[in-house]
């Protein structure tokens, strides 16, 4: 597939339009390589009322990178539809409120730097242009920052930020492979959650832990809250590093 990637800023014109009048409508909504985070998954299972495990086994696949050994979770496509996304239709996308980060941010790729001072992030964009995509062919006013702002992809970008971070210091920390057991525990706290939250409930998985009164309270119920105690729980498993900050 033959892609071009242009740096572009906030402040960039972007004359970009998808939609049912584009002839390429749908096109880009298979035969990917559709990797999930754990904020995907969050957002995904829930639209669906599904648990995490069931939504995990139904439409996900399991990998490992070859580097890390982090678990990489990927969206599964079949054969039998021509690797169309199984949540694509005729008429456009049946989780549309609640589709990926990489499909909001589509034409856009988003990279980030971290400030060693500060510790501020910096994001940087490119335009993604594709042979197959009919959408920059409609002309408009708006800016790369004004699209951004019309895919609502501000919380996914600041939870998944969190994973970059943890991912860095899993790199910088523990650089190789992650054992059998790492990688489990890995999966069990960001991407199964609902799991995740059972052991925690009944068989006492943050026993001994100083983990506040309100804050379970919030975990019973509350996924968000939930996935950013599983980010807490697996830098104190993996890299010792104390959970004292909620």
């Amino acid at each position: 597939m033959t892609r071009d990637m242009t740096p572009v800023g906030l402040d960039d014109p972007m004359s970009f339009a998808c939609g049912p009048d584009n002839v390429c409508f749908n096109d880009c909504c298979r035969d990917l390589d559709q990797v999930l985070t754990p904020y995907d998954v969050l957002r995904l299972k829930n639209h669906l009322h599904l648990s995490s495990q069931t939504f995990l086994q139904t439409y996900t696949v399991r990998h490992f990178g070859p580097a890390s050994g982090l678990p990489v979770v990927t969206l599964k496509f079949s054969p039998a539809t021509g690797y169309a996304c199984p949540f694509v239709t005729e008429t456009g996308c049946l989780v549309y409120p609640d589709r990926p980060a990489s499909c909001r941010l589509y034409p856009l790729a988003r990279a980030i730097s971290r400030s060693r001072e500060s510790g501020e992030i910096r994001e940087y964009y490119a335009l993604i242009q594709e042979a197959h995509c009919k959408g920059f062919s409609v002309k408009g006013t708006q800016t790369v920052g004004q699209w951004l702002a019309g895919q609502d992809v501000a919380q996914h970008n600041m939870n998944n930020d969190k994973l970059m971070e943890l991912i860095r210091l899993k790199n910088s920390i523990m650089p190789g492979p992650l054992s059998d057991d790492q990688s489990n525990l890995f999966y069990l706290s960001l991407y199964n959650l609902d799991e995740f939250r059972r052991q925690i409930f009944s068989m006492n998985l943050l026993e001994g832990l100083a983990v506040p009164g309100l804050i379970m309270g919030k975990i019973r119920t509350c996924d968000d809250a939930l996935l950013d105690l599983g980010l807490k729980w697996v830098r104190y498993q993996l890299f010792g590093i104390v959970m004292d900050q909620f």
